[in-house]
């Protein structure tokens, strides 16, 4: 277990996510390069930390919330000197549906 932005984390690595976002429900149009499970739901991608306290404070009736592929400037992603790409943060439930849960930049 390590510490990062005031959460306990354990990280997993593995060669291949597709069972877990399978089992999981992540839509395929929302899949990235990591999955997290946080307090029972899913966090798929580069999701910045102010949407996941938003969705643990609101805890919203969804699977989880996802950003998909890899903008630049979002978590993770950051490239000096590149303009921030537009993305948004999508929420999704059980059963596929899609929701615009933010967008960035802001």
């Amino acid at each position: 277990m390590e510490e990062q932005s005031g959460y306990n984390i354990a990280i997993k690595d593995m060669n291949d996510l597709s069972p877990i976002k399978a089992q999981y429900n992540v839509p395929t149009e929302l899949q990235s390069c990591h999955t997290a499970i946080v307090d029972g739901y899913v966090i798929e991608g580069h999701v910045p930390v102010a949407e996941v306290e938003r969705l643990l404070a609101e805890r919203p009736n969804v699977a989880g919330i996802a950003v998909p592929g890899m903008p630049i400037n979002s978590p993770g992603m950051e490239v000096e000197g590149r303009p921030d790409d537009a993305y948004q943060v999508f929420t999704f439930d059980q059963t596929g549906k899609t929701e615009v849960f933010a967008s960035y930049p802001k």
